[in-house]
């Protein structure tokens, strides 16, 4: 039998964010505070993700993107790395019958390049699976850095030959490994800690910021829930001012 949810106040469908993006950090703290290894803390960390994209699709997200490894990742210790890249390919497999039944459409944004040719494949294959699923989409930043994403945006203006004259910032969005999603409305950072870490550097310019102070694994769904509700309370003016919104 299915676990009843306990029951949150109502939100205004209004004012629901259509994108979240979250950086999913303290999984390594929170082991620690267990007496566990990191890896403890990132396998909990990635079965705690499966309550949050339930979580989106009960509160009406439409998109969600999740950091999951970035480019300066590959600095940490070789068997951390190689325990993220197992967890990731045991996820995959595990979850996704469920998501796929659930209607998320799962994508990539960074390089596949870096990853062992199998788990590049259950990616790709993953992907091509859920393509036309359209409840929820799920969109993991794996092997992925802000900085690292403009300059394959130069790269690949530049090799498309455009003249400088028509650089411009759709060009510039267009050519970033999101093109095609929306901006994110809300971004969440976990831990308590205040910084973006190379996370979607062009795409959050307004984005609304939210910072719980607690680690990823314990960031459920009541958590999720205050983050919403705070993110209602906001207004959004993107360089105007409250006059100018209210007339």
């Amino acid at each position: 039998m299915a676990a009843t949810l306990a029951p949150l106040e109502p939100l205004n469908p209004a004012r629901i964010p259509r994108h979240v993006a979250m950086i999913m950090d303290g999984n390594g703290r929170w082991a620690k505070q267990q007496g566990k290894p990191r890896l403890f803390g990132h396998q909990a960390g990635t079965e705690n993700l499966r309550e949050i994209i339930k979580a989106c699709v009960e509160f009406g997200v439409r998109y969600l993107t999740v950091y999951a490894f970035s480019t300066e990742n590959w600095n940490r210790p070789d068997d951390e790395v190689k325990g993220l890249m197992r967890i990731l390919a045991d996820a995959l497999e595990r979850e996704l019958p469920e998501l796929h039944r659930q209607g998320v459409r799962l994508r990539h944004i960074g390089r596949l390049e870096r990853l062992n040719p199998v788990l590049m494949e259950k990616i790709r294959q993953a992907m091509e699976l859920t393509r036309d699923n359209d409840r929820l989409d799920v969109i993991i930043a794996w092997n992925y850095g802000g900085r690292d994403e403009i300059v394959a945006a130069i790269e690949k203006i530049v090799s498309q030959g455009y003249p400088v004259e028509q650089v411009n910032e759709k060009l510039v969005a267009d050519s970033l490994f999101t093109a095609g999603i929306p901006d994110p409305d809300l971004v969440v950072r976990t831990s308590g800690e205040y910084r973006t870490s190379n996370f979607l550097l062009w795409q959050t310019a307004y984005s609304e910021w939210y910072f719980p102070p607690v680690y990823w694994p314990d960031f459920n769904r009541v958590e999720f829930h205050k983050g919403l509700q705070d993110y209602a309370r906001r207004e959004r003016r993107f360089g105007k001012t409250s006059e100018q919104l209210a007339g």
